[in-house]
C-alpha cells in the first residue's frame, strides 16, 4: 500500500505507568485476639507433642541394663 502513511503510536502512557504511584493503599490486616490465641494453642500443641514423644520414646530406645537374654528368650527368637 504505497499511499498509506505511517502513524506514530503514542507509547508515552506506557512509560508513565511505571512512574505512577497510587496514594490509595489497602488496609493493613490485623489478626483478631481469637486468631492470636489459636496460633498460640497450635504452637503449644506441637511443642507438647514433641516433648511427649521424647518422654515416651527415649526409654523405649534404650537397650536395657546390658544383660544377655535368658535361654527361653534365645530359643524363642531362634525358632522364628
Amino acid at each position: 500500500m504505497p499511499g498509506r502513511t505511517q502513524e506514530s503510536i503514542p507509547f508515552a502512557f506506557v512509560a508513565e505507568a511505571d512512574r505512577f504511584r497510587s496514594d490509595i493503599q489497602p488496609p493493613k490486616y490485623r489478626a483478631t485476639p481469637g486468631e492470636i490465641a489459636g496460633r498460640w494453642l497450635v504452637g503449644l500443641l506441637v511443642v507438647g507433642g514433641l516433648a511427649a514423644s521424647m518422654v515416651f520414646g527415649v526409654p523405649a530406645l534404650q537397650s536395657g541394663s546390658g544383660e544377655a537374654p535368658s535361654g527361653s528368650e534365645t530359643a524363642a527368637t531362634q525358632s522364628d
